[in-house]
This record gives structure tokens, C-alpha cells and sequence, in this order.
């Protein structure tokens, strides 16, 4: 139940909360570039969210194999010209900027290839921003907040597996097609307004952009009431029914536990 709500609180966080453009402002690149039409949008946006996953799976693969210290593939192949507790230590994370690149880059030409092949439409309608996915960095991003995750805990135990780093890259993606929709609806309203002339283009776009940031700020601190909210509906289910529970108890519980923080509220 614990990993559940870690999961549950993972996947709301990068979609919502800390969405990646109007929270962290990474990945504004393609934001403000691909957002004139809301068909581009949600074309690029299920893009980068499948290279994000891609590129989380390639990435903690890596990590935890190669880059971090006391990983099995390193220590195996310096144990054969270092001593074995020298070749425990190798800390390669050093070389992480360098390695992630490399994988996004290569997922890229693959999604690539295949948009060309099976959606020509589509990729002349991405036009160079379709490569420039290589250096998007909202994914780059979400690689380096995966291995902080793996290499930078003090706790081994706390440490990101595969399915917690997984759900943070799709849903992460996930948040960035939710935020790009957005705002090509609203560019494509625009397009019908009368707008001041030295407001149009980017200008009037990086307003309307800080604009949905501002409106996002309102979900902070969603995140703690969610999980103090799941965590008593856990309490709950436990206490009043020891056997395993059936989905109706569970919503019941999470229905009272929601109920109960909107009082203290």
C-alpha cells in the first residue's frame, strides 16, 4: 500500500503539482515553438512523453548498472585492473550528462523514423522541432531527477526503482502535453482577438505562458493533503477491516478521508 501511494503521489506530482514547463520552466522550447495548433501540440506532446519514458527506462538502466558506485557492471569490470574494494567505489555519475544525452539522442532518431514513416503529415508539421527533442530539456531533466534519486539518497532503501522512475518520466510527459494543449487552445483563440501589436507573437504568448503558471501555483500543497489523505484512508482500512479490502471500501475510505481534510480546511 505504501508503494501505491508513493506511485499515486510520483504520477500527480509531475503531472500536476511540479509540472516540468509552468513549474520547473524546462522544456519551453518546444512549448512556445509547437503550440500554434492544438493538433501539433498533442502530437509533440505524446512525443516527448514516449521518448521521456524511453529515456527513463535506458537512463535508470544505466545508473544503476554503470554510473553509481557499487554498480555491478563497473565493479565487475574494474575488478580486473583495480583491487576489489577500490573497484566498489567507482563513481562514474560524473560522465551522467554525457551518457543521458547519448540515450535521448538516440531515442529520438527511433521516434523519429518512425513519425516519418507512418505520420509524414505529422513530421512535416514538426518541422526541425522534431529533432530538437535531442535537446529538449525537460528530459534531460527528468533523467538527472532519476539518478538524484538513485544515487543521491542516504538511505539505499529509499532509492528510485524501475517503476517509480517510470511513472515519474510518462506522467511528467504526460504533464508537458497537458500544459502545451492548453495553451495551443488558447493560442488558437487568439488568433480571433484583436490583440495590441506589440504584444503579438511571443510576446503575448509568454504572457498567456505565465499566466497557466500562475494558475498551476494554486494545486501547491495539493500533495500533502493527497497523501495525508491516502495515508488515513489506509489507517482506516486497516483498523475497521483487517481481511483484504474490496474496492468499494477503499473509495469509501478515501471519499471520508477527503471529506475530512476539506473541514480542516
Amino acid at each position: 500500500m505504501n508503494y501505491l501511494i508513493d506511485i499515486t503521489l510520483i504520477a500527480f506530482g509531475a503531472a500536476i503539482i511540479n509540472n516540468f514547463v509552468l513549474y520547473y520552466f524546462v522544456g519551453t522550447c518546444p512549448f512556445v515553438g509547437v503550440s500554434r495548433k492544438v493538433e501539433m501540440a498533442v502530437g509533440m506532446g505524446l512525443a516527448v512523453t514516449f521518448v521521456m519514458t524511453i529515456a527513463a527506462f535506458l537512463s535508470w538502466t544505466i545508473t544503476t548498472l554503470v554510473l553509481i558506485p557499487g554498480a555491478p557492471l563497473s565493479s565487475f569490470i574494474g575488478s580486473f585492473f583495480l583491487p576489489a574494494a577500490t573497484a566498489q567505489q567507482i563513481d562514474l555519475t560524473i560522465l551522467s550528462y554525457i551518457v543521458y544525452i547519448f540515450v535521448i539522442a538516440s531515442s529520438v532518431q527511433f521516434v523519429e523514423m518512425y513519425v516519418r514513416k507512418f505520420f509524414p503529415s505529422l513530421y512535416r508539421s514538426f518541422g526541425v522541432f522534431l529533432p530538437l527533442i535531442t535537446t529538449n530539456c525537460a528530459i534531460l531533466f527528468a533523467c538527472l531527477t532519476i539518478m538524484s534519486n538513485i544515487a543521491g539518497v542516504e538511505n539505499p532503501s529509499d532509492a528510485w526503482d524501475l517503476g517509480r522512475s517510470l511513472v515519474f518520466a510518462f506522467f511528467g510527459g504526460v504533464g508537458f502535453t497537458i500544459a502545451i494543449f492548453i495553451m495551443a487552445g488558447i493560442r488558437e483563440e487568439l488568433e480571433l482577438c484583436d490583440i495590441p501589436k506589440p504584444l503579438e507573437g511571443a510576446a503575448i504568448t509568454l504572457i498567456v505562458g505565465g499566466i497557466l503558471a500562475l494558475a498551476f501555483m494554486g494545486f501547491t500543497g495539493v500533495g500533502t493533503g493527497l497523501k495525508d489523505a491516502l495515508t488515513f484512508s489506509r489507517q482506516e482500512t486497516v483498523m475497521n477491516h483487517p481481511s483484504t479490502p474490496d474496492s468499494s471500501i477503499i473509495a469509501a475510505n478515501v471519499e471520508k478521508a477527503v471529506m475530512r481534510f476539506h473541514k480542516k480546511g
